[in-house]
């Protein structure tokens, strides 16, 4: 018993300077990213799930970003929305955490439309649409959803962008660095009018993370809502009023839409239902989901 008593003192004094000096690097690293602007590769990994079989997924290096694993649990909780064979669009995409969890219920029959206009995540984006192509059918689209089409100002908190919020000003709440380049923003029904005819009866889903953005996007989407009915998952920004939480929730209860808190994106996540608009604020930064009635 001392010899272990012994050996876990050793293992913690000499292993001690190791992890201080790992914690002081990637202290340094986040911080360099916060203020300077550099490109970060990315790291194909691979997930064996118990239903899905193997997943490959390219994991962003960047220093501000956490490792994504995906999980059957994950691929789970959107079944429970995301039908094989149907549409499904997400819409502030990033690197794919959720984009290809969706993709993975839609199927290969189906597909996923992943909406980012940030240049540097949807690089990493653009190659996880390229992976799984057995399993998967995910169609990468570098666009904001906005209610017309035009240009727009990107601005982030952080000089290597991994995440940030489009404005018609160039100053805005996002943070002060903005992309020298304006991003494209389009009509999301105009778009699918267009480019999808032929799937817009099948669209099951619509997932929404856009810093604070998401009841404008529902408003921009209002008749394609109305006519669809698909399941709605937003994000209530820790920022938003108490004013705007409530026009988040009018925007889908009066189409006639219940809406319910959720964890996490993971199978038996912890939901309540969100009686009223006052419910908005129970909580400061969260999740919810909307279904028709």
């Amino acid at each position: 018993m001392y010899e272990n008593i012994s050996l876990s003192i050793y293992t913690f004094v000499v292993n001690k300077p190791l992890m201080l000096l790992r914690y002081l690097k990637a202290t340094f690293a986040r911080k360099k990213a916060r203020r300077f602007f550099s490109e970060y590769p990315y790291e194909i990994e691979r997930f064996e799930l118990p239903e899905s079989g193997t997943v490959e997924f390219a994991n962003w290096k960047n220093p501000l970003v956490s490792r994504i694993e995906i999980t059957q649990s994950t691929v789970n909780f959107f079944r429970k929305f995301i039908p094989a064979g149907s549409l499904a669009i997400d819409i502030g995409g990033n690197i794919g955490d959720t984009t290809v969890p969706m993709a993975l219920a839609a199927g290969r029959s189906g597909i996923v439309l992943g909406f980012d206009p940030n240049p540097h995540v949807f690089r990493i984006l653009e190659v996880n649409a390229g992976l799984n192509r057995n399993t998967t059918n995910i169609i990468p689209l570098p666009f904001a959803i906005t209610d017309e089409d035009g240009d727009f100002y990107y601005a982030s908190s952080e000089a290597s962008f991994s995440n940030g919020g489009i404005s018609t000003e160039q100053n805005n709440r996002h943070g002060s660095f903005t992309l020298q380049q304006k991003i494209q923003g389009i009509n999301l029904e105009r778009y699918l009018q267009k480019n999808y005819a032929s799937w817009t009866d099948k669209l099951s889903f619509i997932k929404i993370d856009t810093e604070g953005y998401d009841k404008e996007i529902i408003k921009s989407i209002s008749a394609l809502i109305d006519k669809h009915k698909p399941v709605v998952v937003a994000e209530c920004f820790g920022k938003l009023t108490k004013e705007e939480r409530k026009e988040l929730f009018d925007g889908l209860s009066n189409k006639g839409y219940e809406l319910y808190y959720f964890g996490d994106f993971e199978e038996n996540t912890p939901t309540e239902k969100i009686l009223d608009a006052a419910g908005m604020n129970k909580w400061e930064h969260f999740n919810f989901y909307a279904k028709p009635r």
